[in-house]
């Protein structure tokens, strides 16, 4: 039989199509599939319905020999992943009385009174030929079916039922159909450049690794205050894999130089953490735009007590002035939003908090607030590092949420460039 090579996953619930929920299963799924070599081509989400499941059904049927869905197998009429199934393969759903029998214990077991709801028997209809997946914390148990080379799979959609259920088949019957060839991937992240001017620089390794065994291939995508370039690998072992994943790191850092910032995926605050840390170094943060978004970076991180020292969000000229001080004259000299004022926010907390590292952030997050000269966005950052002090004024576009982002990046990057 041939092995499983390409897959699609399909996300059921029309609450997955609302701004309310979104879909991490298949982020799951994915991770999973990959380090079996199977490649995930295709991923879609649909309602409860019928008809419109049907259609992405056979479109991944189309186009991969392994269909996930996930979701859909609940006991109401809305949860119609079985039959979708079933009715699209030409097959009969028959009610598997040993299914039923554990949902009634199940629904005993839990203390509700009263008979099992006859809807939870809907649960118990497998189509002709399917195997039944044991779900043990729920009571939706999962399919497995087998049309020609195909496999199509079907799992329940809360996570905590999937997770040991997708275990158990990468275990078993998934490993037993893969090529066993993983499929590896690293992600680096880069700080300081903008995607075309980093994609021309790399060019010329894209058709060095196009021509390489194993190939290694690459995506690079812009993202909010950095761009992340995604690397994977297909090889006969896994360390094959991560050898040449390695050179490649090896290769792009030699072309990139220090705006590589990460090249196993962790954040900019994870990165600069360990640098403070490996350093026996601590940070004073002094904040106004981003109120406190910067420290919540940094102290998100586990362990971060041993770097983090303390923090103020001085958001007001008064505050500036009182908790950090900032001499008013230079205030009023040169504006709240300014390198000079950002210089004495990051002296002033580093040499209040008695640290090493001091950090300041001014600006104009939006979406008033800005003038010609300053306008919406406009952030000023300092870092100081005992006798070396650095600052720049940055003009950051996007909404308020956006700017404050990418004004906590840049005051972390700043750090970092210093540390190094």
């Amino acid at each position: 039989m041939k092995p499983l090579a390409r897959a699609a996953i399909i996300a059921v619930g029309s609450e997955l199509l609302t701004p309310l929920r979104f879909d991490t299963n298949s982020l799951f799924l994915t991770g999973q599939l990959n380090a079996l070599g199977i490649d995930v081509v295709m991923k879609g989400v649909a309602g409860d319905d019928r008809e419109e499941l049907g259609h992405l059904f056979r479109a991944a049927l189309g186009r991969a020999d392994l269909v996930v869905f996930t979701g859909g197998l609940g006991p109401t009429d809305d949860d119609v992943t079985r039959e979708v199934v079933a009715s699209t393969l030409g097959r009969s759903l028959a009610e598997d009385t040993g299914i039923t029998e554990r949902l009634r214990v199940r629904f005993a077991a839990r203390g509700f009174t009263g008979p099992m709801p006859e809807s939870n028997r809907r649960q118990a209809m497998v189509p002709t030929g399917a195997r039944v997946l044991e779900n043990n914390r729920g009571s939706a148990p999962g399919l497995w079916l087998e049309e020609g080379d195909a496999v199509i799979v079907l799992l329940p959609g809360p996570p905590r039922e999937l997770h040991p259920m997708v275990a158990a088949l990468v275990d078993g019957p998934l490993r037993e159909r893969s090529e066993g060839v993983p499929l590896l991937r690293r992600v680096l992240k880069i700080s300081g450049r903008i995607e075309s001017q980093t994609d021309e620089q790399l060019q010329p390794l894209y058709r060095k690794w196009e021509k390489g065994t194993p190939r290694v291939n690459a995506t690079i995508l812009a993202a909010l205050g950095q761009l992340e370039l995604h690397l994977w690998c297909r090889a006969p072992s896994t360390d094959a894999a991560n050898q040449a994943l390695e050179r490649a790191v090896d290769e792009v850092c030699a072309v990139i130089g220090v705006d590589v910032f990460s090249t196993d995926g962790r954040p900019m605050e994870a990165v600069v953490g360990e640098m403070l840390a490996s350093r026996g170094l601590h940070i004073a943060l002094a904040e106004s735009c981003t109120g406190g978004l910067l420290t919540s970076r940094l102290t998100d991180i586990p362990g971060s007590s041993r770097y983090v020292a303390q923090a103020v969000i001085a958001y007001t000229n008064e505050a500036k002035t009182a908790l950090l001080g900032v001499p008013a004259p230079l205030i009023e000299a040169h504006g709240a939003v300014s390198e000079p004022v950002a210089v004495a926010m990051a002296d002033g907390a580093r040499t209040r908090a008695g640290v090493e590292v001091g950090v300041g952030v001014t600006g104009i997050a939006g979406p008033g607030g800005g003038t010609p000269e300053k306008p919406v966005g406009t952030v000023a950052v300092a870092a100081s590092i005992a006798a070396e002090t650095r600052s720049r004024l940055f003009r950051f576009h996007g909404e308020r949420d956006q700017v404050k982002f990418q004004a906590s990046q840049a005051a972390l990057d700043m750090v970092r460039r210093m540390l190094l």
